[in-house]
């Protein structure tokens, strides 16, 4: 069984700093290219940040570049994403995800909330 699990997340006041981390179990996980997504309140989920199986390929929406850093240990299982300068519009719930073919995702995690205060 393939679990995702999210933690890091929550309450920072706007320029501060969130390091996210997303624990992989059930899969091999050097197999998966992995990324973050994220759901605002009221807004569909979308992704922010993605990453090859062995990290030598990332990609960010334009929202994000500079801000946020994406990385992974294989050999922890773990996904990570380092968030600095954070803004109010970065609030939402941010998942995990696995997928074996570009920009497909075939397992998604439960979310870690991130609410940032102007």
């Amino acid at each position: 069984q393939v679990q995702l699990v999210e933690s890091g997340g929550g309450l920072v006041q706007a320029g501060g700093s969130l390091r996210l981390s997303c624990a992989a179990s059930g899969l091999d996980f050097s197999r998966y290219r992995m990324g973050w997504f994220r759901q605002a309140p009221g807004k569909e989920r979308k992704i922010v940040a993605d990453i090859s199986r062995f990290g030598a390929s990332t990609d960010y929406v334009d929202a994000v570049k500079g801000r946020f850093t994406i990385s992974r240990d294989n050999a922890k299982n773990t996904l990570y994403l380092q968030m600095h300068n954070l803004q109010p519009e970065d609030t939402g719930v941010y998942y995990c995800a696995a997928g074996l073919q570009t920009a497909q995702y075939d397992y998604l995690g439960r979310g870690t909330q991130v609410t940032v205060s102007s």
